[in-house]
């Protein structure tokens, strides 16, 4: 069916619709209260995905809906771990300070479950998003910068080791670090997506194909140009003023979350809604960056 993305689309955004009025009207102190089960039913969905979840290009993520349809439980954990760290560092402390070594510590604990749980699935995209949106929620929480110096050399580390170690990276994530590193290598092979892609994008020019008139979109030259690659489809159909305004309009909803956290009448508002700014902010930037190749490849849609 040539319209069944379309049809799926218009179906979910009559969902999102439904669901955006009912957030207007719901006070989001209520958030705060339910912190607690919203967490916990997250890690309930993200322990369900690993043993009812369907296996989609090796990774088990999502759990399969009548009509087509599926759910993706890590979604849900992204917010899910927003909320729980504001409620965490929201609690009532001396306004001189920031949050204390068991602060952060519990953040680190409170995150590092989900976190471990996702690195099973594995989805590294997903992590990656948490993990940074963590950082921004901890860097709004005014903690202390030696934490931050500590994290960037632990990812180091981390890395260095994932690298050199034998069997610690799969051969598809290694992959996808040398071509960011060089994307000429093996454009038949490891190099591919990353190839079609930036044909796709530069080819669209200032103005485009037109919607729906891509030769390498419609070709389908782009793996998963539908959900990871999107923005191949909008540079090559909409040209660099649709691809930029796609940019802009983005901006514009990151910059409007931090205009609402700057804001709210309470911390709790504050950091939820920075925490939520970061979140969109990085992935659209992981996304159309790797897209453009100057962010490595990660299933990030």
């Amino acid at each position: 069916d040539p319209q069944n993305y379309l049809k799926k689309h218009l179906v979910t955004l009559t969902i999102a619709l439904a669901l955006g009025w009912l957030s207007t009207k719901l006070d989001y102190p209520l958030l705060r209260a339910y912190a607690p089960i919203v967490y916990g039913a997250s890690i309930l969905g993200l322990i369900a995905v690993l043993v009812i979840g369907s296996n989609v290009n090796g990774i088990k993520a999502w759990i399969q809906l009548p009509m087509g349809f599926t759910l993706q439980p890590a979604e849900f954990t992204k917010i899910a771990v927003i909320i729980v760290m504001s409620f965490l560092l929201a609690e009532p402390r001396d306004p001189t300070r920031g949050p204390s070594v068991r602060d952060v510590l519990q953040v680190f604990i409170l995150v590092a479950v989900p976190l471990a749980l996702i690195m099973l699935q594995p989805d590294l995209g997903t992590a990656l998003v948490i993990s940074v949106t963590m950082l921004g929620v901890l860097a709004i929480g005014r903690a202390s910068r030696n934490w931050f110096i500590a994290i960037f050399l632990g990812i180091a580390l981390v890395g260095g080791v994932a690298l050199s170690v034998p069997g610690v990276l799969k051969e598809y994530q290694k992959n996808r670090i040398t071509v960011f590193v060089d994307p000429t290598v093996d454009p038949s092979g490891a190099g591919y997506n990353l190839s079609q892609v930036r044909i796709s994008i530069g080819s669209g020019g200032w103005t485009g194909t037109g919607l729906f008139n891509g030769p390498q979109t419609n070709g389908r030259f782009v793996p998963e140009q539908q959900t990871d690659f999107i923005y191949s489809v909008a540079g090559e159909e909409l040209g660099f003023a649709g691809a930029g305004l796609i940019i802009v309009l983005l901006g514009i909803i990151t910059w409007r979350a931090l205009r609402i956290a700057g804001r709210a009448p309470d911390p709790f508002g504050r950091l939820a809604a920075a925490g939520i700014a970061t979140w969109i902010g990085f992935q659209a930037f992981e996304n159309i960056g790797m897209s453009l190749g100057i962010m490595p490849m990660t299933g990030v849609p």
